[in-house]
């Protein structure tokens, strides 16, 4: 391997730079996690409910109970805590599937395969890639209802898929000890935190501009509704 394909260059990180463009302020709290704890927990209640739930619909309607049966309820919601909670939990998801992935699926696999590396990024790193989980979340709900071969969908493929992942692969590439020195001027390091930093950038202009899809597509219905109904009471 040579000192070029050790180091991270500049040239991936102008792949994915596009200057300007508006941020989406994120309203969202960071997480600890991605489908770890919180998760289970939801998946508890939700079970334990309705076994609640229907243990009192067959207890209400078709006999009661009893003790026997509170004590069968019980053992029931104990087998089911331990089940969710003992379960081996979702493989993280591999480059190379996130790249053969649904588009709806895209965003939600990618940061769960940026959470799982943070941990081993230098700190300012860590903190835009959090942000950049955090972008995806929204990115998710966004484009539900996004055709696959839109010019916004490959866009999104190619910089969520394919890039993102690329880029920080390419830092891990590099051997630890040279991390911390520089190369022109800058250490991989901070290429990293910066190259990092254009991506969320760029994902939050693509929000902002689904959102500004939305809101276009919003404003027009106001005003076919304004002109329909405004129509009916004239004819009135």
């Amino acid at each position: 391997m040579t000192e070029t394909d050790e180091v991270i260059g500049d040239a991936r990180a102008g792949q994915i730079r596009r200057q300007g463009g508006p941020v989406v302020p994120m309203q969202r709290r960071p997480r600890r996690g991605r489908g770890g704890l919180k998760t289970r927990v939801v998946a508890i209640a939700a079970v334990n409910a309705a076994i609640l739930l229907l243990a009192s619909l067959v207890g209400g309607i078709f006999f009661p109970l009893g003790m026997f049966g509170a004590l069968a309820v019980m053992l029931m919601m104990i087998a089911a805590t331990l089940a969710i909670a003992l379960a081996p939990a979702m493989p993280v998801p591999t480059p190379e599937r996130i790249a053969r992935a649904d588009l709806k699926a895209l965003p939600a696999q990618t940061a769960r395969w940026l959470d799982a590396q943070r941990p081993a990024l230098p700190a300012p790193a860590q903190t835009v890639a959090l942000r950049i989980e955090q972008r995806l979340d929204t990115l998710g709900t966004q484009i539900a209802a996004l055709d696959d071969e839109a010019p916004a969908a490959l866009e999104i493929r190619r910089l969520v898929g394919e890039q993102l992942p690329a880029f920080v692969r390419d830092y891990q590439r590099v051997p630890a000890a040279m991390r911390t020195t520089p190369r022109n001027g800058k250490t991989p390091d901070q290429q990293l935190a910066e190259g990092l930093g254009l991506i969320e950038r760029e994902i939050g202009d693509m929000s902002a501009q689904l959102a500004q899809g939305d809101l276009d597509t919003l404003e027009t219905r106001q005003r076919y509704l304004e002109i329909k109904y405004a129509g009916d009471d004239a004819r009135a």
